[in-house]
């Protein structure tokens, strides 16, 4: 393990640390990120020796989502390269999700700080997850013309329809207690206690018989139904390739209000995100 790895592994006892690492542009899911996390994920799952995972972040967020700076990136590229990158990618995060979903072993999120877009629906995805009380949570994908279908059914079925409403068409960032309070985190802790209360409720599932546990996993599954992500991936390859979903992009990139809002006076300050 060294220092410039995207994710860093750290074993405690039976449980497994993967933390995501790329600080610096605070976590964003590179579609090398994305690859790197499955790898490190189906690596700790498939392991005897490892009994819960907890998943986190380096630096000051969990992650920011989607790499929209690699996306723009690919904007000069055809109609064509353009929108298979864009599925690539977004099939990386749901091969990801279902993994999570489909995990016999339990898994914890440890939000380090924001986490946003997909990085919420990563969290989202996880059975148990605790926020720093400096982290926010939000789905600004609307913000910038663009659709948070991939992670949509996780959000719902956790805080239920009305409050999913809120927060997918307004595109505003909660604090961690509200996130709480509605019942998108387990608990929030402090900034330097957050990865331990995780690597704690870990040991605690450790206790549990892996079979019995990966049954009630399969039961809760069962009751609240695994998402079907192959319509969502369409729904937002339609958005993000749309004259809107362009516009939003080049909008955030270049730090400045999408055509759309930039007239409005009753537009709500836009959020920087990078």
């Amino acid at each position: 393990m060294t220092s410039t790895d995207l994710v860093l592994c750290e074993h405690r006892g039976p449980t497994a640390i993967l933390m995501l690492n790329r600080p610096d542009q605070r976590n964003a899911l590179s579609l090398a990120l994305l690859d790197r996390l499955f790898d490190q994920l189906a690596a700790v799952l498939g392991d005897e020796r490892v009994r819960a995972v907890v998943l986190t972040g380096a630096g000051a967020a969990f992650t920011a989502g989607m790499d929209l700076k690699e996306a723009g990136a690919e904007a000069a590229l055809g109609d064509l390269q353009r929108n298979q990158s864009a599925r690539v990618r977004l099939e990386r995060l749901a091969r990801i999700l279902t993994t999570l979903h489909a995990s016999r072993k339990p898994t914890i999120a440890a939000l380090n700080g924001d986490a946003i877009a997909g990085g919420a629906g990563i969290a989202g995805a996880c059975d148990v997850a605790i926020a720093a009380e400096n982290a926010r949570i939000g789905y600004p994908e609307a913000r910038r013309g663009l659709v948070a279908a991939v992670v949509l059914p996780d959000l719902v079925r956790a805080i239920g329809d009305r409050r999913a409403r809120r927060l997918l068409l307004t595109g505003e960032l909660i604090p961690a207690r509200q996130a709480c309070d509605w019942g998108l985190v387990t608990s929030v802790t402090t900034r330097d206690d957050c990865v331990a209360e995780a690597l704690r409720i870990g040991s605690l599932m450790a206790e549990g018989g892996p079979d019995a546990l990966a049954a009630i996993k399969g039961l809760l599954e069962e009751r609240t139904g695994t998402p079907a992500l192959t319509a969502a991936i369409e729904a937002s390859l339609k958005a993000r390739d749309s004259d809107e979903g362009r516009e939003g992009v080049r909008a955030f990139l270049e730090r400045r209000p999408p055509a759309w809002a930039q007239h409005d006076p009753r537009s709500p300050a836009r959020e920087a995100h990078s």
